[in-house]
């Protein structure tokens, strides 16, 4: 009986260390699996740094508010009706500035959005890549810095250095 119950406790004990070992195996990242990570995220930044320029124009370019000297003043008055009368805001520039507000709401939806779509595309990463590279981002910061380079080395790549586009053009 005593064997039976050695036996049976060494079987498990087997079957435990087989199930972490392959817990343990399962967790292991590799380097695809952090380039498609890295590639999601730049792919997010990129969308949010063209849709930023695409704010800033917005405000810079405005007609109505004339500015982003304007906007400024607008913004710090915004929430406090005498501030607004002090500042003699129209009626075109509340509009206006409303409108910038509503792109800016907009704009985090937009961007959290494409990442929650790109996570679930499994041609781009899929959500248990995404869980595991993030997780394991968390717990070791030496995958976190893989990513960071990778990251760092996408954008390089997407956006032209500017002395060699100056120099283009020159």
């Amino acid at each position: 009986m005593k064997k039976l119950f050695g036996l049976t406790f060494l079987i498990f004990g087997l079957i435990g260390f087989t199930a972490q070992a392959q817990d343990e195996a399962a967790e292991e990242i590799t380097d695809e699996e952090i380039a498609k990570f890295a590639a999601m995220e730049d792919s997010v930044m990129a969308f949010y740094e063209q849709k930023n320029v695409e704010l800033v124009s917005m405000i810079k370019d405005n007609e109505v508010i004339d500015g982003a000297g304007r906007y400024n003043e607008i913004k710090a008055a915004w929430d406090d009706e005498a501030k607004l009368a002090e500042i003699e805001i129209t009626d075109d520039e509340k509009a206006a500035y409303e409108e910038i507000l509503e792109f800016m709401g907009s704009l985090s939806t937009e961007v959290r959005e494409l990442k929650i779509g790109l996570i679930k595309n499994d041609d781009v990463l899929g959500i248990a890549t995404y869980n595991k590279v993030n997780k394991a981002m968390k717990a070791n910061p030496e995958v976190k810095e893989k990513v960071d380079s990778l990251m760092a080395e996408l954008k390089e790549k997407r956006t032209p250095d500017e002395d060699e586009s100056a120099s283009d053009n020159g």
